[in-house]
């Protein structure tokens, strides 16, 4: 469907110290649920490896995420092996930012290039109330400031917007990071997974989002950057910065799709919404040689359909699919 293979995001733990509601809610993820073993999880040197061969099919951006990245032990150690591949443009990270403070100096010595952080409001009661660990926005903040301070930005923050939980601090946060230097971005509630009980009614959709900071702040939109650009870009006309828009519900954007992503455990997705991966992991250690994985993954890409947000409805919506926590967002 002449979707390149630009952008690979890679999953180092299924773990994560948040229950976001619309991720790992604590009803799906208690103290009985059951995380992948260590022996099941990716090595680094299977990741890099892995790395090395989607580069060589045209790969540029690499992306580490979880669950949360940076309970991986060591994984500036495998930000310094990816970042040595010849090919990665962009080595980036997704993090909650909890431990980011403590941690981002060794990732950009590693040569980690940028940082994302998940931030769901600026105020306390509405931010742990989203994430449902009592963490508090200033730890959040201070993350964000060491990783720029480390040379790791300007950070993009990334809010998600579920309706009855958080859409008042939709203009709070665009009125704190507004003039910053940092880029916003704002993205629809998804049915990602089975179990964060998702309901369209629960969508607040990028048209009402707009319209509420318009109404303070004239925005106008922005030509994107690249293909396969998932957030639509805008800014403030005064000068203030940029936000975008992620709406994958109200505004699909499948036809420029160009991102793979492997989960903790060496599956291989073509899709945020897939009900099913690839088994890398078994073609790794079972003795592949590069060649084979490189003409297996080809296989795979070249025959993928995917376009679950083109066709999502009532009949798709209940399917089981990969929670967003084992493959990353």
């Amino acid at each position: 469907m002449q979707r390149p293979l630009r952008d690979l995001r890679i999953s180092v733990t299924d773990r994560c110290n948040f229950r976001c509601v619309y991720c790992m809610p604590r009803e799906a993820f208690g103290p009985d649920h059951a995380f992948l073993p260590r022996d099941e999880i990716l090595t680094f040197e299977e990741i890099a490896r892995l790395a090395r061969v989607f580069v060589e099919l045209g790969v540029r951006k690499v992306r580490l995420t979880g669950g949360e990245p940076l309970i991986r032990r060591d994984l500036d150690r495998l930000v310094g092996m990816l970042s040595v591949i010849e090919g990665v443009e962009d080595l980036s990270l997704t993090t909650n930012g909890s431990l980011l403070a403590g941690k981002a100096q060794a990732l950009a010595a590693a040569g980690l290039h940028r940082v994302t952080v998940s931030l769901d409001a600026i105020d306390d009661p509405t931010f742990t109330h989203m994430n449902d660990a009592r963490f508090p926005v200033t730890s959040v903040l201070n993350g964000i400031l060491a990783a720029e301070r480390a040379g790791l930005g300007p950070v993009k923050i990334n809010m998600v917007v579920k309706r009855g939980w958080n859409e008042a601090a939709v203009l709070p946060m665009a009125r704190f990071f507004r003039g910053t230097g940092r880029v916003l971005r704002f993205i629809e509630y998804m049915d990602v997974g089975s179990t964060n009980g998702w309901r369209l009614d629960d969508v607040v959709p990028a048209s009402e989002i707009l319209a509420s900071i318009s109404a303070e702040f004239p925005i106008e939109p922005i030509a994107p950057s690249e293909r396969g650009e998932v957030a639509q870009r805008y800014r403030y006309t005064d000068g203030g910065g940029e936000i975008g828009i992620i709406a994958s519900v109200s505004r699909p954007f499948c036809g420029d799709c160009v991102r793979a992503r492997i989960s903790a455990d060496g599956q291989l997705f073509t899709c945020l919404f897939a009900v099913g991966g690839h088994d890398l992991r078994g073609l790794l250690r079972g003795g592949a040689s590069d060649e084979s994985l490189a003409t297996a993954l080809r296989r795979i890409w070249v025959a993928r359909d995917d376009r679950y947000s083109d066709e999502r409805s009532a009949q798709t919506v209940p399917l089981t699919k990969v929670e967003m926590s084992y493959i990353g967002g």
